[in-house]
């Protein structure tokens, strides 16, 4: 396959006014920006290089041109090329972070998508019959509700705990980013939008629950995927809900926990209902003290989310259960917690440890153990700092390595501005808020393929996820807010293999649908450009009082 390679990319939603602004290119030519309207030079610079950037084997040149302080449309001239052109204002980001987040809402399974809403992409409900309990035939759940975990139609435990924490801390961290309704039938100018939205979620996922003994199912889903053109109301297959877990159970547990925190002032009453749901599940995780890891039963072929370790995910939920009760034996499981040896500055769904960290990291001195505060805190910042270091060495303005180039490398991407931006609060350093951004701008297009790895948006933004709906609704152009997984050098599809063996690792991506190990979409890759694009668009609120 012959990958089109632009001369110059940008983020191609443009660039905040008061911020660097910087685009990449592959000449060594002098440039210039130019106004789109009038065709006038109102910046000319030289290209800073060569670098030679490792994970895509190119040499690059940095084009600055921070110095312009005017909104406007703009493109950049260098030699004879010419860049996509692109808006610099105080805030470029405001309709991507509405069209990210709505895309949950086209994620909804149980209920119908009405055009009211859903506009061209509406379908009839999906999923509501009862689920069957693995094992125990005879057992049949209401598992109905909640968000389509990726491209297929599959409801996890632990990737919804990453996605809702990220969105529950967004919110709780800019709530002045979330004031515009983004059009769900829950809208009601009352409660931002993202708390309904979150809350359709934490509602499938208390029915996860085994009311029992407060374990928590790992996930719901068909015992295999249904073919890729299956519409989500097509799929008729029995619903299975697999064997609880502690990783399910832990994440479950602290979730809930932080919904309770966030959901007090809104909804007292919800709020007491995911508390002692969590507690009931905390129950649980201290009569199972031991992991109880999980594998997909030999009939079951849909997404395992496995794991090798649950120290990270109770952890978090020890840490979250102290926030959200101030009780000391809460406290002391997590001091026992944070002596084991394991990273804690993690916010992926296999380490979720780094929630754990924020969460006792937000608690007041008085109610905090300083030294170990202070520990995670240094471990944090020190994390930060190996970022930009990172960041420093590759010409392309990302942190990553070659060996983060991933299945879901976006995931990795975003992670790691969402790292930036909490060292940014920690210390107050503007190169962690300026690296978290460049790490925006290399999603937005400013990366070596030149696409926006985010759907509907973006003069070259992917067409064609790896997305069941996308591929059997028959409308050509995909829901827009949905982002990628991104460049992934394993390769572990057959289309991958077929049409990228031997690329670099930042170029191992192809925008087709048969690509599920490049460009599959799923909610926890959202969730974390929710977080870094409610930053971005909040920049008049003091960030460094957390």
């Amino acid at each position: 396959m012959k990958i089109e390679k632009r001369k110059i990319v940008l983020n191609q939603l443009g660039y905040l006014l008061d911020k660097e602004k910087r685009a990449i290119s592959t000449e060594a030519s002098p440039f210039s920006v130019v106004d789109k309207n009038t065709n006038s030079i109102v910046f000319s610079g030289e290209a800073f290089g060569p670098i030679f950037d490792q994970a895509s084997s190119e040499q690059v040149y940095v084009l600055d041109f921070s110095d312009i302080q005017e909104e406007g449309d703009y493109y950049i001239k260098q030699s004879e090329s010419k860049s996509l052109s692109f808006p610099i204002s105080e805030k470029p980001y405001e309709s991507l972070q509405n069209g990210v987040l709505k895309a949950f809402y086209f994620l909804r399974c149980g209920m119908e998508l009405k055009e009211e809403y859903a506009g061209v992409w509406k379908h009839k409900a999906c999923h509501t019959s009862k689920g069957k309990v693995l094992n125990e035939p005879h057992l049949e759940l209401d598992c109905s509700g909640g968000w389509h975990d990726a491209g297929d139609y599959g409801k996890y435990t632990v990737a919804a705990a990453k996605a809702l924490a990220d969105l529950l801390l967004a919110y709780q961290t800019y709530p002045q980013s979330f004031l515009s309704t983004i059009s769900i039938p829950e809208s009601d100018g009352i409660i931002p939008d993202i708390l309904h939205e979150a809350r359709y979620e934490l509602e499938w996922l208390l029915k996860m629950q085994n009311l029992r003994d407060g374990g928590v199912f790992h996930k719901v889903t068909t015992l295999a995927f249904p073919g890729l053109d299956v519409m989500p109301e097509e799929d008729e297959h029995d619903l299975y809900l697999c064997p609880v877990s502690s990783t399910a159970t832990a994440s479950f547990v602290a979730v809930l926990a932080l919904a309770s925190t966030v959901y007090r002032a809104i909804d007292e009453a919800f709020s007491i209902r995911c508390l002692e749901a969590a507690r009931k599940s905390w129950s649980w995780l201290e009569s199972n003290p031991e992991m109880v890891l999980f594998k997909n039963p030999e009939e079951v072929s849909t997404g395992e989310y496995g794991d090798s370790s649950d120290l990270d995910e109770r952890y978090w939920a020890a840490a979250q259960m102290y926030h959200a009760t101030k009780e000391e034996v809460y406290h002391h499981a997590f001091k026992e917690l944070f002596l084991k040896d394991f990273k804690k500055c993690e916010l992926g769904w296999t380490n979720v440890s780094g929630y754990g960290t924020l969460s006792y990291l937000s608690l007041n001195i008085a109610e905090a153990d300083d030294s170990i505060q202070n520990e995670l805190k240094r471990e944090w910042v020190g994390l930060a700092n190996a970022l930009l270091q990172q960041k420093k060495t590759n010409g392309y303005p990302t942190s990553l390595r070659e060996n983060d180039f991933i299945w879901g490398s976006n995931m990795v991407l975003l992670n790691h501005a969402m790292t930036l931006l909490y060292a940014f609060h920690f210390s107050g350093k503007e190169s962690f808020e300026q690296g978290a951004l460049a790490q925006l701008d290399y999603l937005l297009g400013c990366n070596p393929l030149g696409y926006s790895y985010v759907t509907g948006f973006g003069a070259n933004s992917i067409q064609n996820p790896h997305y069941r709906p996308a591929v059997g609704d028959g409308i050509e152009a995909p829901i827009p807010g949905m982002i990628a997984g991104g460049p992934n050098k394993g390769l572990q599809d057959e289309y991958a293999k077929q049409v990228l063996d031997g690329y670099p690792p930042s170029k191992c991506f192809v925008d087709h649908q048969d690509s599920y190990s490049t460009n599959e979409i799923t909610i926890y890759w959202n969730s974390p450009a929710i977080f870094v694009l409610a930053h971005f668009n909040d920049l008049d609120i003091n960030k460094n009082d957390i």
